[in-house]
C-alpha cells in the first residue's frame, strides 16, 4: 500500500521546464476508486475486489480498461466486471484500446483480426474456447474464428463492451484509458487520444486544473506527476494489480498481487 498527499513545490528557476499544474489537489465530488488494467488476471482482479471492499466500501469503483488480452482468463475477468455492475451499479468501465481491437474484430475479421491476435488477442480466444488460430491467419479462417466467438459469447456481452464511456468525470478527477491531448478540454478529445494515447499527455500539464488517471503506459510503480496519475503497474507480466482510492485531496494506493 502507497499513500501520498499530492502538493508540487514551484521551480521557477527552470525556465526550460515544461509548465507545471496549478490545478490544486485531486477532489472527486464522491470517493473514487480507480483500477488499472487487469489484462485478463483474474486472480489479481478477485484479490483486489476483496480489499476496495474493505478499504473502500462506500466509493465509486471505475476500471480505466484493458480488462482482456494477455492474460489467460479474459472472459472471467468480463464476466466479472459485469457481475460487479449489477452488484455496484455505480460502477464504471472505461474502455481500452484492447476491448477496441476486440470490437473491431467482431465487425470486420479480415481487416482487424490478425492485428488483435499480435497483441494479445489470442489469449482472448482461448479463453472463451479452442479456436484454430495463429498470429497470422488467412480471412477465411478468421471469419470462421469470429462467427464461432459469437456463438459462446454470453449475450450482451459484445453490446456491453461498445457501451463503455472512453472517459469518466468526477469533481476535478478525469478517469481515460490512455490519455488525453492536454490542449483540449475533454469534451473536445479525439478517441485516439483517449483510448491509444497522446504524445504531449504526461509531458505538459493541462491548464484547465483537471486531474487525469490513466492506464495503459507500464510504470514499475504507481506515480502522481504534473496533475496525472499512472495506475497501469503490469498486471499481466509482474502479476500486481493497483488501484488509487481518491478522497478530499488524498490518494491512496492498494495494490493486490497474483
Amino acid at each position: 500500500m502507497f499513500k501520498g498527499l499530492f502538493r508540487r513545490r514551484q521551480t521557477p528557476s527552470e525556465p526550460s521546464a515544461p509548465r507545471r499544474f496549478e490545478g490544486g489537489l485531486p477532489k472527486p465530488e464522491e470517493t473514487l476508486a480507480v483500477v488499472g488494467d487487469i489484462h485478463g488476471q483474474i486472480t489479481c482482479l478477485d484479490k483486489l475486489i476483496d480489499k476496495l471492499e474493505m478499504q473502500a466500501p462506500d466509493a465509486r469503483w471505475v476500471f480505466v480498461g484493458d480488462f482482456i488480452d494477455r492474460g489467460d482468463y479474459s472472459s472471467q475477468v468480463l464476466a466479472r466486471l459485469r457481475a460487479l455492475e449489477l452488484e455496484r451499479p455505480d460502477t464504471i468501465c472505461i474502455l481500452g484500446n484492447h476491448e477496441e481491437m476486440m470490437l473491431a474484430f467482431l465487425r470486420d475479421p479480415e481487416q482487424a483480426g490478425n492485428r488483435w491476435m499480435r497483441h494479445g488477442g489470442l489469449q482472448t480466444m482461448a479463453s472463451f474456447g479452442h479456436f484454430k488460430l495463429g498470429v497470422q491467419n488467412a480471412p477465411e479462417a478468421l471469419r470462421v474464428a469470429r462467427d464461432q466467438l459469437l456463438e459462446v459469447m454470453p449475450e450482451g456481452l459484445e453490446d456491453w463492451l461498445a457501451s463503455c464511456p472512453r472517459w469518466f468525470k468526477n469533481g476535478n478527477v478525469v478517469v481515460v484509458h490512455a490519455g488525453a491531448d492536454p490542449d483540449r478540454p475533454m469534451e473536445e478529445q479525439k478517441d485516439q487520444a483517449l483510448t491509444w494515447g497522446h504524445p504531449a499527455f504526461g509531458k505538459q500539464a493541462r491548464e484547465d486544473g483537471l486531474w487525469v488517471v490513466h492506464g495503459h503506459t507500464v510504470v514499475t510503480l504507481p506515480q502522481e506527476k504534473n496533475g496525472v496519475i499512472s495506475v497501469d503497474t503490469g498486471a499481466y507480466a509482474t502479476g500486481k494489480l493497483t488501484a488509487v482510492v481518491i478522497a478530499n485531496g488524498n490518494a491512496e494506493f492498494v495494490q493486490a498481487t497474483a
